[in-house]
């Protein structure tokens, strides 16, 4: 075993939450440690592929409705500090759901008591803007003009490089899961190597339960998530960002994205798949998920019908029981914070979550709804 290196927060984990709370307290003066056992944004983390959803939209919930708010106002200026505006797509996006949603019907509540720009579109306006889509059983939506996608992958190596720039240390290493029940003084990697500090942050997407398993085994639920890309008719536009905004079915549980950097149009149901060990899903799609996105598309993109499908990803959500954030103290070590629940919605949350979490780790209280103590071992998803 080597010397430890001393800080004052080591991060476990360079996905989007453990990123942007590196950067967080590097710009509070702490030294931080950065460990990541694949890359910033690799291919088998939740905050991986090539793009994310940034909306306002949240129903009732309005502390993501702010949060977002918040979130795109710091992403915005990592592209300045980045200098690569193209990490956020101003693609616009679109809820359609049936008529009188009441998921929709609260979002416009939300929207308009924190200022968000936003228009309503009804059934026939919805037809001659987006003919594109076959809106049967749509009746109602909501456009966010401001919103749109961000380059997922791109964007969180852009976190820690610009983290790098103000003294965050990165680290290519395995942590391994601390062994006491008490206040701990270092953590330990595969090959050996010990980095001390008196702050701890897991923040480990889908591997959390695994490396806090008498604690979070059966209050993560990482699930298996297969997207596809399809390809659009050659000198076809409708289906390019000027045309065609990043949309979400309501009740159809999908989402999508418009042609983005000439990938195709990214789509994939957001309904919960089955239950996966990060570490040892199959990463190809099966001929049952290939069938099902083909027919959906079909459905809802007739002009796609029989487009190709041009590129797929598996990755896997990383949820807690209803879909709220977990950040809180370890209920046996109380210089260990586990941070995490964030798949299906939080990847653009990672400004703000990294704000909370650096200025929680030396205070009291916090939001209720991110303790473990709400956190079950049964899920029912209220948080979309």
């Amino acid at each position: 075993m080597t010397g430890a290196k001393s800080y004052d927060v080591v991060v476990v984990g360079a996905g989007v939450f453990g990123a942007w709370t590196a950067l967080a307290l590097a710009r509070r003066g702490k030294r931080v440690a950065l460990l990541e056992a694949y890359g910033p944004g690799h291919s088998r983390s939740s905050s991986g592929d090539e793009s994310r959803i940034i909306r306002m939209g949240y129903g009732a919930d309005e502390i993501y409705t702010r949060w977002s708010a918040q979130s795109l106002h710091l992403w915005k200026e990592l592209c300045v500090a980045a200098r690569d505006e193209s990490l956020f797509q101003k693609t616009g996006v679109l809820w359609l759901a049936e008529g009188g949603n009441a998921s929709l019907l609260a979002t416009r509540a939300v929207l308009t008591r924190c200022g968000v720009k936003f228009t309503e579109l009804g059934h026939a306006e919805l037809i001659r803007k987006y003919p594109q889509i076959n809106c049967a059983g749509i009746e109602n939506g909501i456009y966010e003009p401001e919103s749109g996608v961000l380059m997922a992958r791109r964007s969180v190596a852009a976190v820690v490089a610009t983290g790098q720039r103000m003294g965050v240390e990165y680290h290519a290493a395995q942590a391994l899961a601390p062994m006491d029940n008490r206040e701990i003084a270092h953590v330990e990697t595969s090959d050996g190597e010990t980095f001390a500090a008196s702050q701890f942050v897991f923040a480990c997407g889908a591997w959390l339960g695994k490396l806090f398993p008498a604690v979070l085994g059966e209050r993560i639920f990482p699930t298996r998530q297969a997207v596809f890309y399809i390809g659009v008719p050659a000198g076809d536009e409708r289906f390019s960002p000027a045309e065609l905004p990043t949309f979400l079915f309501k009740s159809d549980e999908s989402y999508g994205m418009p042609d983005l950097e000439s990938r195709g149009l990214k789509i994939a149901l957001d309904r919960h798949g089955e239950p996966v060990d990060p570490d040892t899903q199959s990463r190809v799609v099966t001929t049952s998920e290939l069938e099902r996105i083909r027919k959906y598309v079909a459905y809802r993109f007739p002009a796609l019908e029989d487009a190709p499908v041009v590129e797929t990803r598996v990755c896997q959500y990383e949820n807690t029981s209803n879909g709220d954030f977990l950040v809180d103290r370890h209920p046996h070590m109380p210089n260990v914070w586990l941070v995490g629940g964030g798949s299906g919605h939080g990847f653009k949350h990672g400004p703000a979550l990294g704000e909370y979490v650096a200025a929680r780790l030396w205070a009291a209280g916090g939001e209720p709804r991110f303790s473990l103590e709400s956190k079950l071992s049964v899920q029912s998803r209220t948080v979309f």
